[in-house]
């Protein structure tokens, strides 16, 4: 008796899916309209109702808001409230805060993206990956590359709650936004930079090759090595105001 609501909360689980996507990828952006109901009827091959259904769940989500008699647009969709606020994340010992939680966080990020990747998010990692190092190559900042490819390793898990986790700490995930790294641990930046490179590199075969424990280790030793980079840092500069 109860088969045809659940069919039909999977269909519209399937719609919800495809249009959150489009929305968290940018395709769709705030203030844009949806397609119509017979459009998305037709484009997903479902029912009146299926579709309704669907765009309930996108406006519980806070993805999208209707205004009858005119259509269903996109609005600014407002963050889980996880009290992760970027603009305060200033300090030294702020930043090993974030990356304490990025441990926990990115080493399980790494190894479901490890067994559930598509070959284009791998050429999209491979791509970013190729970025960062022309950049650091060529001695610009490699911060924007470097952001993003860890954000499109949480988007290849499939999971949307990881992917919201990095937005909303934005720059804040990658240290050197925010400090000047190299100078902080005394070091040469072209060495700093080929150790980043290589740690990076090593998170992005193990991903290509599926090897999910492969992919935890790169990724928690690329952390942990930043953390204790970035320790030792701290202690000198510690040592340096007594």
């Amino acid at each position: 008796m109860n088969l045809p609501q659940r069919k039909h909360r999977n269909l519209a689980q399937g719609v919800v899916e495809h249009i959150s996507g489009t929305i968290r990828q940018g395709t769709l952006k705030p203030g844009d309209k949806l397609p119509t109901e017979s459009s998305l009827m037709t484009q997903h091959g479902v029912s009146r109702t299926v579709v309704r259904e669907a765009i309930s769940h996108l406006q519980a989500a806070g993805y999208v808001q209707t205004r009858h008699g005119i259509g269903t647009f996109v609005i600014e969709r407002q963050q889980a409230g996880l009290g992760l606020d970027a603009e305060n994340i200033l300090t030294l010992r702020d930043v090993l805060s974030v990356l304490e939680l990025r441990i926990g966080v990115e080493t399980e990020t790494a190894g479901l993206a490890a067994g559930r990747r598509s070959e284009n998010q791998v050429d999209e990692l491979a791509g970013a990956l190729l970025e960062m190092q022309q950049a650091m190559a060529d001695g610009r900042s490699a911060v924007g590359a470097d952001k993003r490819f860890h954000l499109l390793i949480a988007q290849a898990t499939g999971n949307r709650y990881f992917v919201d986790i990095l937005e909303q700490l934005g720059n804040a995930i990658i240290p050197r936004a925010r400090l000047d790294t190299p100078k902080l641990e005394q070091d040469k930046p072209a060495d700093f930079l080929e150790r980043v490179s290589r740690e990076h590199d090593d998170i992005f075969r193990a991903i290509e090759r599926r090897d999910a424990e492969a992919a935890r280790a790169a990724m928690r030793t690329h952390l942990s090595n930043s953390r204790e980079r970035l320790v030792q840092a701290q202690r000198r500069l510690e040592s340096s105001l007594n």
